[in-house]
């Protein structure tokens, strides 16, 4: 072995510090000029992106970072900032922006409505720019057509108005939180309180725009039926900018019914629960019942007890109603007096947990969440009712946690009808309900961080016995780190494959074959995207196929040779 002298070892050393030194405020600013440049020459000169692009020098720089954000465990002090935010005021914006980004080698976020529960919208290890969608956020609704072409950058307050200012019997299934982002929530499936009528939100999609790779904008014409699948179901982030979508709108009736009753473990909260569950998923599709379980002070001496909450919407009257629930779920006891006659759209401030007598509708074009807070989110999905023993044993489990909250969304009626390969999102057939667990915090410090994140882990875990399993399955607009993270490196496939198949199951392999074809080169990535198929992924995907079919021995010629001595199969 060589060994370099004293003198030379210090020159040495001295060239790798240098080169191991960050980059100066020169070559940064150099950096960001020549995209700067690079963005100008490539947009629209009829519509100039000059006005779209901040710098962190300019003074609305910070307050346009933190509009859209939702979860303050992105938004620290340590968490890293992009370098230039662009808030795209055309179209050509966002292809200028796709272009310029790989001419130079940069790494681009995709931001809607900011809900990403990881942040991994707006939030990147690695030095970054952002593309804002906000301000493409057009909505035109057609009565005739029964149908809305709808930007990516509106929120879903701002859609379901739009719709309710041209007919009050139309609406659109999709979430119940009016300032999620129409881009994020479609993409990546979407459902709400009609998804037992008519289906997930992408159910009732029939076309859309999007901003491939190349800068091209493409309608599902011109983007086959294959990118317009993968766009419906799995994240549009993985494949390109999503521009807009066309919607399908549903009839709903003048009037609905919603309710919400909350019982106690005390007030026999097992038994309600129990029969819920048998219920929920296998009532008239018009009704959607949510149930919502939290552990809160009890009556006796403060002791901490379980509070089961039901809340509903019923795609009908009060009276019929009453009188299917007391049919079909006596034991929940619903009165008339509990339940609440309004319009579709004032359903939504009820499920947003507003005053709907107090409340003006137009709060449903507010983009601002009402509130912020740091959170974490899981998911699982249930096959076969819980016995009482087991709800015993879950309330047992969060009074001990004494923190965590579980969501439990019935499936059934329509989406027990739609194959799970019609779109990208799998949970359809064999599922009772999703579960979604929420930990929430207002406190800053990694210590309450740690506790509240792994109170709703230790809660996940607990779940094993009563969840989906091989894959255990998880819902990708509930993104979830914790499944595993890509760093698209050599391993991308055998990293993306961890959480892929949770998230989309036997869709996965399509997903990569699709991603593979119409962006080669990985652009379009983040901590959890679809990743493409390297030569080393070929032959896992084939091997996988092979082992289905149990056909090894042209991947394996070692086996054949077992296979003939009789040691396998």
């Amino acid at each position: 072995m060589r060994v370099l002298s004293p003198k030379k070892l210090v020159c040495f050393l001295s060239i790798v510090v240098l080169l191991s030194l960050p980059c100066t405020a020169s070559a940064t600013n150099s950096a960001q000029s020549t995209f700067v440049h690079c963005l100008v020459n490539h947009s629209d000169h009829s519509h100039p992106i000059k006005e779209a692009i901040f710098t962190p020098n300019n003074p609305s720089f910070s307050s346009l970072l933190q509009a859209y954000i939702r979860n303050l465990r992105s938004n620290t002090s340590t968490t890293r900032k992009p370098f230039i935010i662009i808030t795209a005021l055309h179209v050509s914006h966002v292809q200028a922006s796709v272009v310029c980004a790989q001419r130079h080698n940069l790494h681009m976020k995709i931001q809607g409505g900011g809900h990403d529960y990881e942040g991994a919208s707006y939030v990147a290890e690695v030095p970054f720019f952002l593309l804002d969608m906000f301000n493409l956020r057009s909505i035109d609704v057609d009565i005739e057509t029964e149908t809305a072409l709808v930007q990516a950058g509106a929120t879903l307050g701002e859609v379901y108005y739009r719709i309710a200012e041209k007919s009050k019997i139309h609406g659109f299934p999709a979430g119940v939180c009016p300032t999620v982002g129409v881009g994020g929530h479609i993409s990546g499936a979407g459902y709400g309180n009609m998804m037992r009528k008519y289906g997930v939100s992408v159910d009732n999609v029939i076309d859309a725009q999007i901003i491939d790779v190349q800068g091209r904008l493409l309608d599902r014409e011109s983007m086959g039926e294959d990118l317009f699948w993968a766009i419906t179901g799995a994240g549009g982030a993985s494949f390109g900018v999503i521009i807009s979508y066309t919607l399908k709108l549903v009839r709903v009736p003048e009037n609905v019914t919603v309710f919400e009753v909350k019982k106690t473990f005390e007030k026999n909260a097992t038994n309600m629960v129990y029969n819920w569950q048998h219920v929920a998923p296998n009532i008239d599709n018009e009704l959607f019942i949510r149930l919502i379980l939290e552990v809160i002070n009890g009556s006796e001496n403060g002791r901490k007890t379980i509070r089961a909450t039901f809340i509903a919407l019923f795609l009908g009257d009060s009276k019929s109603l009453i009188s299917l629930m007391n049919e079909r779920f006596p034991q929940l006891g619903l009165k008339q007096s509990q339940c609440i006659e309004t319009s579709w759209l004032q359903s939504l401030l009820f499920w947003d947990n507003m005053d709907i007598a107090a409340t003006p509708l137009e709060i449903l074009l507010e983009r601002q969440a009402k509130s912020l807070k740091y959170l974490k989110r899981k998911s699982d999905y249930v096959k076969e009712p819980i016995s009482k023993e087991g709800w015993e044993g879950i309330w047992k489990k969060m009074i001990e946690l004494e923190n965590g909250v579980m969501y439990f969304n019935p499936y059934g009626g329509r989406m027990a009808e739609i194959p799970s390969t019609e779109t990208p999102f799998p949970h359809r057939d064999g599922n009772l309900w999703k579960i979604q667990y929420q930990a929430n915090w207002y406190e800053s410090g990694k210590d309450v961080e740690d506790h509240y994140i792994n109170t709703i882990r230790e809660l996940h875990k607990y779940m094993t016995p009563f969840v989906s399993k091989n894959p255990r399955q998880a819902f990708i607009n509930y993104k979830d780190l914790d499944l595993g993270i890509n760093h698209h490196g050599m391993k991308s496939y055998f990293e993306g494959r961890v959480y892929g198949v949770n998230y989309f199951k036997d869709n996965f392999n399509r997903l990569v074959q699709i991603k593979t074809k119409v962006d080669p080169g990985n652009f379009f990535r983040n901590e959890q995207s679809i990743p493409i198929l390297s030569h080393i992924g070929r032959v896992r995907m084939v091997t996988e196929k092979s082992l289905k079919n149990s056909i090894l021995f042209c991947l394996f010629p070692i086996n054949l040779v077992m296979a003939r001595k009789g040691l396998m199969f």
